[in-house]
């Protein structure tokens, strides 16, 4: 019997496989190219991903692991990704950020209260256990998986699930 906390995984897990592959076979570019009014690319979302969400929510909230924030090349917006940092670069930085948060995710019981809060950073907005930081990663990240399907259809096309395929 699977737990909790392997069933949550394997959702997220889902949601990580597509937004790697929403980019596969992307030019330089293209990952950098802003296709969107709101102006950010493909490598500035999968930075964010990296850093915002997979880095602050498990290593940082969950896990009280403030100083791997900190210690990140962080910018003031991690959606502009400097034109020297290359896209494998940024890939590896979401890929390590995911093996980072997974140690965690294995090691935390689901009902365990954030070791750490940013004060001042949501207002009364809260998240109250590892389980509902889990839901809201997997809900974030679904959504920016969403976001790469229709900015990869704009770019050239190419579609990740296409309606009536098996």
């Amino acid at each position: 019997m699977q737990t909790e906390a392997a069933t949550l995984l394997s959702y997220l897990d889902g949601q990580r496989r597509h937004i790697i592959g929403a980019l596969e076979g992307l030019s330089d570019k293209d990952l950098r190219r802003p296709v969107l009014p709101s102006g950010w690319s493909c490598l500035g979302l999968v930075n964010h991903l990296a850093l915002d969400v997979e880095r602050f929510w498990f290593n940082a909230v969950i896990a009280g692991q403030t100083s791997v924030i900190e210690a990140l090349p962080h910018t003031e917006n991690v959606w502009n990704v400097d034109p020297s940092v290359s896209p494998e670069d940024i890939l590896n930085r979401y890929r390590t950020s995911i093996d980072a948060t997974n140690t965690v995710i294995r090691e935390t019981p689901m009902d365990t209260p954030p070791a750490w809060w940013p004060a001042n950073k949501f207002g009364s907005f809260r998240l109250h256990t590892a389980r509902e930081i889990m839901l809201h990663v997997i809900t974030e990240t679904a959504c920016h998986a969403g976001h790469l399907d229709a900015v990869r259809e704009l770019i050239d096309g190419k579609q990740w699930m296409v309606h009536g395929e098996a």
